[in-house]
């Protein structure tokens, strides 16, 4: 939901979408910020290191985040 963020614990996936998350700023530690879903829920924008990056559900689900409320 936008508005909710968290951190990154891990990239718990293959070796080649794992170093493609790295270079977009994904790395274990990082605050990820989620600004906007597209109206069909697919991609999802989030804000990470002060830039916007679009993910698919199927990218973001690998990402395993905690959640602060």
């Amino acid at each position: 939901m936008p508005g909710e963020y968290g951190y990154i614990l891990s990239l718990p996936c293959d070796r080649f979408r794992r170093k493609r998350l790295m270079d977009l700023g994904l790395t274990e530690g990082t605050c990820v910020k989620c600004v906007h879903v597209s109206p069909l829920g697919d991609p999802v924008a989030y804000r990470i290191r002060g830039c916007v990056i679009a993910l698919r559900r199927s990218e973001a689900g690998s990402i395993k985040v905690r959640i602060k409320k």
